[in-house]
């Protein structure tokens, strides 16, 4: 009866309307309705695993962005704790990061108001990413975020890999640079590591760091080793006296305190709405790197676990831990590639994993802080440099420079910028190539599905009963496959292949055109979860051009040269060997029935040329095998 009523009264009917939009909000509700004793312990163990890596990190990018460790400490247990409340990704971790911290810098060191202390300046910077990303995420403005080419955040990643690692070096050799200008000041430092104007006692302390950490990751790799060798250091520190050899530690930067997170309220006032205006090109670039990184390290992450992702939901969590950020004293973070990678390695199992990660932070700094501020500056220093470098992962980096010269020149350009100019500025440089591109190539594939009529000629089927449940899947792509389109044209094919009584799909490319480094990788990714699933895919029909693009990327090598089929004079002759291809496979994976067939067609350009005859129909002797 109260569902009756429901239905016909308006009120009834928005309530009614609305659950679906609320549960979207809520994510973590629905993981939870089926969780289990197992569950909660692979999440507790991943969980531990990523609290022993956060600690020693946020600590070293208090060093970079000159701010109290205890602020930085909060991003990582408010921050990452209401961003996992929040998110649709199971593994995704939120916290500080390196290029939040030298964005963050950058930003304090620059903005010249002495009514603000740089604590107050990144609380606001929090608030008004905080508000940039939930207005993203709220108006579903989540998939834009797929039109910026993934060579933006590859070369932009390197950047700040880079300037991390050079910004460190003074710190390890006991010297000192200016913080606004990283490339100059590490010409500085080499001027003085040649004149031998330097601390050895500190290159040798930072490099004996650098050792400690290769050991642990050679002879013990599933122990994180970045509190056991910091706390280790620490120790060596604290009984060592370093003092005398001009050696500082944490707590002459200052020192790191153990307290409970404390509600401060928003950070915007009427006293400080005159410093808005200058902050909101910094906090607007910050935001857009932010939502970047997390739908990207999002969607790696949930290509390697299966998992289906809501782009928007994770802009709305992101939103949300900066605004808490801001309200608990904390400074801004975004997503952790690190921390979210270890905690996907860990084992965890849903957003509960950073949940207790945050849990188990706020706990271990009341045991450890003590010891924490004994770390030496150049330990930290070296720990740094380790993770400028861990960034600078060469095989995105030869995608993006060589599967066409548009990456190249967007991935070229982008680290320039990055390099020379400010760091905010080079996010509006490679977004602005970005889009160009995306308007000059504009375009997305759109697959219907076909099947054989009883005259024998293709046509398209008319509803879910005329399907067949088939062994092998032909899907045919035309159209444009540059980064604007990849993710919706893998997002496509995943949803077809997603009836497990496909054991084999076919891309029939013969009008595909414009694949570069995102689509690339889009079909790596695609191809790593079929075989996952015990499951293949080959590609027919290849042009030229969409050769040289999958061989001179590597991804010829990672697919299989025997299943991928060029295009041929005869327009299905190259589909005829991907089918032989595919029952040779599913002959070695023990199946001996003769295989059914599903094809896939771009209804948009199945019309005949126009003043030109009418294609000839395919038949079913065209598929023959």
């Amino acid at each position: 009866m109260s569902e009756t009523r429901e239905a016909t009264d308006p009120a009834g009917q928005a309530r009614r309307l609305s659950r679906p939009w609320l549960a979207g909000r809520f994510p973590l509700v629905a993981e939870l309705r089926a969780y289990s004793r197992e569950k909660f312990n692979a999440d507790l163990l991943a969980g531990a695993n990523v609290a022993l890596v956060s600690i020693p990190q946020a600590v070293a990018f208090a060093l970079i962005a000159g701010l109290p460790p205890l602020m930085v400490i909060m991003c990582v247990v408010v921050g990452g704790f209401v961003c996992a409340l929040f998110s649709s990704s199971r593994h995704l971790v939120f916290g500080p990061t390196n290029s939040i911290s030298l964005l963050l810098a950058a930003t304090i060191y620059s903005f010249r108001d002495a009514t603000l202390t740089p604590a107050q300046i990144a609380l606001l910077l929090a608030f008004l990413i905080g508000c940039f990303q939930l207005g993203a995420g709220l108006a579903q403005l989540g998939r834009l975020t797929q039109f910026i080419s993934r060579s933006v955040i590859i070369a932009y990643s390197t950047a700040i890999g880079l300037l991390l690692a050079a910004a460190q070096l003074p710190h390890v050799l006991g010297l000192t640079a200016e913080r606004d200008r990283f490339f100059p000041g590490l010409w500085h430092a080499a001027g003085q590591l040649a004149r031998l104007e330097f601390n050895p006692w500190a290159a040798v302390l930072g490099g004996t760091t650098l050792l400690l950490f290769h050991a642990v990751e050679r002879f013990a790799p599933k122990i994180p080793a970045e509190l056991p060798v910091l706390v280790l250091l620490a120790l060596f520190a604290k009984y060592a006296g370093l003092g005398v050899l001009g050696i500082r530690t944490i707590a002459d930067e200052g020192a790191l305190a153990a307290g409970l997170p404390t509600f401060l309220g928003l950070p915007l006032n009427v006293h400080h709405l005159h410093v808005v205006p200058p902050l909101l090109g910094a906090a607007l670039a910050i935001a857009i790197l932010g939502m970047l990184e997390a739908v990207s390290i999002a969607k790696t992450l949930a290509a390697r676990s299966g998992q289906r992702l809501d782009a928007n939901q994770e802009l709305v969590a992101m939103g949300l831990a900066n605004l808490a950020c801001s309200a608990y004293g904390a400074m801004p973070g975004s997503a952790s590639f690190a921390r979210s990678g270890a905690n996907l390695q860990s084992g965890a199992r849903t957003q509960v994993a950073a949940l207790s990660s945050s849990v188990l932070v706020l706990g271990a700094i009341f045991f450890v802080s003590p010891l924490i501020n004994f770390i030496p500056l150049p330990c930290l220093a070296a720990h740094l440099i380790r993770i400028g470098l861990k960034t600078l992962h060469l095989t995105p980096i030869r995608i993006a420079c060589r599967a066409t010269r548009s990456d190249a020149i967007v991935f070229v350009t982008t680290l320039l910028a990055a390099v020379l100019l400010q760091l905010d500025i080079a996010i509006y440089v490679g977004v602005g190539i970005s889009l160009a591109l995306f308007l000059r190539k504009a375009g997305a594939p759109s697959l219907v599905e076909y099947g054989f009529d009883e005259q024998g000629h293709l046509a398209q089927l008319g509803g879910s009963a005329a399907r067949s449940h088939a062994a092998i899947s032909i899907v045919h792509v035309e159209g444009e496959l540059f980064f604007g389109a990849a993710d919706l044209f893998q997002e496509q094919v995943r949803l077809l292949a997603d009836d497990r009584q496909i054991k084999a799909v076919i891309l029939r490319m013969k009008n595909a055109r414009h694949l570069d480094a995102t689509s690339v990788m889009s079909l790596l990714e695609l191809h790593a979860h079929l075989r996952q699933t015990g499951r293949h895919l080959i590609m027919s029909g290849l042009s030229p051009d969409v050769e040289r693009v999958l061989r001179n990327s590597g991804a010829e090598e990672t697919i299989g040269r025997e299943n991928l089929f060029p295009a041929e004079t005869n327009l299905t002759m190259s589909t005829k060997r991907a089918l032989l291809r595919a029952r040779e496979l599913l002959r070695e994976d023990g199946e001996t029935a003769k295989p059914d067939l599903r094809f896939f067609y771009d209804q948009a350009r199945q019309p005949a040329p126009v003043g030109g005859p009418a294609a000839a129909p395919e038949t079913a002797e065209d598929y023959q095998i």
